[in-house]
This record gives structure tokens, C-alpha cells and sequence, in this order.
């Protein structure tokens, strides 16, 4: 028998980056199931994933606005979603280590809505993609607002790659480079989404060092509409004596790290004290 409370509360304990890698692959295996349960019925797999696809046509964007987003969640190969998954993982570590989940949120949906709407832009202005209007899914260009974001905001940072140390800003050119040459080999849309994400992530980091979150206004419409749909929670009223300690001292413990955090948004990194930096290094382990 499948526990599933315990399942709930493993997820819970994961940070919001390996919650959007296991909605990843939810998302990747449910449309196969549905897939084989509209067979069943003789419908067509098409008509579930044209909802939630992104289409190029903007009178379908304007009939189904939701799929700027939703788009994201869906991928057709495991290979797509095993790169995009790889790299959300490291580049997410690095970010929650610096910025609270607030800001992640809003750099990789900030990042998948500016990619959309870029891929859409682009087979309205180009004129090689003039009468063609292939549709896409997938979570690249939020991952690549994601990774730009940390090689733009610590460019010097460097992470073991195989046998050799490379500094976060060649991977993040080296990236980009690979799109922008990549463009008329094929899916030329994608390739262009990629570089929507990276220019949202390069942005957002530029302004976060300069204490601009350009992501505060979204964060807010995100937050309101969280609100809506979450379920109000009861509170108990007797607590014993050592687990309100627990909770006065986690509390304390969390006022430092946003405080810390605080400090790097306005700041950044670099204002950090040794103390400080050592604080936030062991909340990042736990």
C-alpha cells in the first residue's frame, strides 16, 4: 500500500526547484496515460495537448492566454526533460543559495512568459516563418532564466565539469552561443524561446545587483492568486512549552536568512560579513 502521507511530506521538505522537476515529470508521464486512455475511447491525443501547448498563431494565444505558461509543464522526449531537469537542479541549488524561493519563482515563470511571448513575436516579424505555425511545449527558457540569472548575478563562480573547473559565465556564453548558431538547424522557435529566457534572466539579475527586483510586481499577482485558490489552515491552540521553543527559535533562525538575503538583493553578494556568508551557507545544507 502506497503511503502517501509520507510521500506528501517528503515533497514538502523539497526546495521549490525539485518541486518544479518532480511537477516535470508528473506532467511528462500523465499525457501517456491520458494518451492511452483517449485511445480507449477513440479520441484523438491531440485534443488534450492543444490545450495547453503554445501556438505561434495569436488568435489561438488570445482564445487560450493560459498556455504562455502551461506550455511549460509538458515535454514530448525524455531526453528534453532530462537536460532541462539536470540543469534546473544545479543552477537551482546555486540560486536558493543566494536568493530566496520568491525570487526563483519569479525568474523562471518571468522567464517562460518572455520566452512565449518571444517565440510568438518572432513568427509574426520573420519572414522565413511566414505561413508556418508549429506549436511548442517544454521548460527550457524558464531553466535558462534560471541559469543566466546566476552566471550574470556571480559571473566568477565556478563548478566542476567532468575533469576541469569552469567559471558560470563561459557556460551561460557557451549556452547562448549554442542558440543564437542554432537557430536555422532546426526547431529555430524553441532556439529562440531559449534566448527570450536567458535575456529575461540576465536582465533580472543586472537590476537584483543594483537592489531592482523587476520581478516585485509579479511576485505580488502570483501571491494573490495563491491565496485564492489555498485552502485556509486551523491552528492549534494548545502547543507544549518545547514546541513553541522550536518554533520561536526557527522563527529567529528564518529572520536572519531573509535578513541576510535582504542584504544581497540590496547590496549583493560581495556585502555579505564572514559571519554572515558562514550563516547562510549552512542554511543552504539543510
Amino acid at each position: 500500500m502506497i503511503d502517501w502521507q509520507n510521500i506528501k511530506n517528503r515533497y514538502n521538505y523539497f526546495s521549490i526547484s525539485e518541486k518544479l522537476i518532480v511537477i516535470n515529470i508528473l506532467f511528462f508521464v500523465i499525457p501517456f496515460v491520458i494518451n492511452t486512455i483517449l485511445f480507449l475511447f477513440n479520441f484523438s491525443y491531440g485534443n488534450f495537448i492543444s490545450w495547453v501547448e503554445l501556438s505561434p498563431k495569436l488568435s489561438v494565444l488570445l482564445f487560450k492566454p493560459w498556455t504562455l505558461f502551461t506550455y511549460s509543464f509538458f515535454h514530448t522526449r525524455i531526453s528534453h526533460l532530462f537536460w532541462n531537469m539536470l540543469i534546473l537542479y544545479y543552477a537551482g541549488s546555486i540560486f536558493l543559495n543566494l536568493f530566496k524561493k520568491e525570487t526563483f519563482i519569479n525568474t523562471y515563470f518571468l522567464g517562460v512568459l518572455f520566452g512565449g511571448i518571444l517565440f510568438v513575436l518572432s513568427y509574426l516579424i520573420f519572414p522565413v516563418f511566414q505561413g508556418s505555425f508549429p506549436s511548442m511545449i517544454g521548460a527550457s527558457a524558464g531553466v535558462m532564466a534560471v541559469l543566466i540569472f546566476v552566471c550574470t548575478y556571480t559571473p566568477e563562480t565556478e563548478i566542476r565539469l567532468l575533469f576541469f573547473n569552469l567559471k558560470l559565465k563561459y557556460i551561460g556564453i557557451a549556452l547562448v552561443a549554442i542558440d543564437l548558431v542554432m537557430i536555422p538547424y532546426g526547431n529555430a522557435g524553441g532556439r529562440i524561446s531559449h534566448l527570450g529566457g536567458a535575456i529575461l534572466g540576465f536582465i533580472y539579475a543586472q537590476n537584483l545587483s543594483r537592489g531592482n527586483d523587476i520581478g516585485a510586481s509579479f511576485e505580488k499577482i502570483w501571491k494573490s492568486l495563491t491565496k485564492v485558490f489555498s485552502k485556509p489552515t486551523l491552528e492549534t491552540v494548545y502547543r507544549s512549552k518545547k514546541s513553541s521553543s522550536n518554533k520561536k527559535s526557527s522563527q529567529n533562525n528564518q529572520a536572519k536568512i531573509d535578513s541576510i538575503l535582504d542584504k544581497i538583493s540590496n547590496s549583493g553578494y560581495e556585502s555579505l560579513t564572514k559571519k554572515e556568508k558562514e550563516t547562510l551557507f549552512n542554511a543552504g545544507k539543510k
